[in-house]
């Protein structure tokens, strides 16, 4: 076995050694994710309903909300609600400084949050707008008022058909959680950029940061196909049988 590691041009003991550290930062950035990802989501759902009613003082409101969230970097966005809110001393003096806005943790996750908001505010808007007529005519026709369309018809269909794209906003969440190691928070990241400092290491804590990512991806990735075979299997193509393959029919 020792043989054998000798061979691996990195330090697996060293990684061996320090793991408990990267347990610890696979929670960090769990948390923040899914955290984010849950007020977010919740966030989102009353401002795509305002978004896609069309209504001529909220819509404009979301719009700028969703293009300015959707237009910067998630790192611009945390920087200034970390570094920039701290700046006014209206602020400093306000409740919300001590146990919010002076945490990193805090200042991460609110940042998270509107911003994986916006994303999915703009994706469920789609799903909603691509509502088949048919239903919401059928809604109509058996007496439901708008907010019982929205609440049993219009939303779950929403919701179901917006599962494959909101994968790929989970996945991005994640990535982009490497956002709060530049705050002083140790995750995945700020474990591997720890690692390779403290030992004045190239690679180890990077690829190991790395492979840790690729496996709660492909986590991510496997509950995401379980909901798209539960919740859309009546969007999948049946096969029909042919014309040929039936039986002759019987001549008297």
């Amino acid at each position: 076995m020792e043989n054998i590691l000798s061979y691996i041009p990195l330090d697996i003991a060293l990684i061996a050694e320090n793991f408990d550290r990267f347990m610890y930062g696979v929670w960090i950035t769990l948390n923040l994710t899914f955290l984010a990802l849950l007020l977010g989501g919740l966030l989102a759902i009353p401002i795509a309903i305002a978004r896609a009613s069309g209504h001529r003082i909220l819509n404009p409101i979301v719009q700028t909300y969703t293009y300015v969230f959707r237009g910067t970097p998630l790192l611009v966005q945390t920087y200034l609600i970390y570094y920039g809110v701290g700046q006014f001393e209206v602020i400093r003096q306000s409740f919300l400084w001590d146990p919010i806005l002076s945490s990193a943790w805090w200042c991460a996750l609110i940042a998270f949050t509107l911003n994986t908001a916006a994303y999915t505010t703009e994706l469920l808007r789609g799903a909603i707008a691509d509502t088949p007529k048919g239903e919401v005519e059928a809604a109509i026709a058996t007496g439901h008022s708008y907010r019982s369309r929205m609440r049993r018809i219009i939303l779950p269909s929403a919701f179901r058909r917006a599962i494959p794209a909101y994968s790929n906003e989970v996945i991005f969440m994640l990535h982009g959680s490497v956002v709060a190691s530049t705050i002083t928070l140790q995750d995945i990241l700020g474990v591997g950029r720890w690692l390779n400092g403290r030992y004045y290491l190239a690679y180890e804590g990077f690829i190991t940061a790395a492979l840790l990512y690729f496996l709660i991806v492909l986590c991510i990735t496997w509950t995401f196909r379980w909901f798209e075979r539960r919740y859309l299997r009546h969007l999948v193509r049946r096969e029909v049988t042919s014309e040929t393959n039936l039986p002759a029919p019987t001549t008297t």
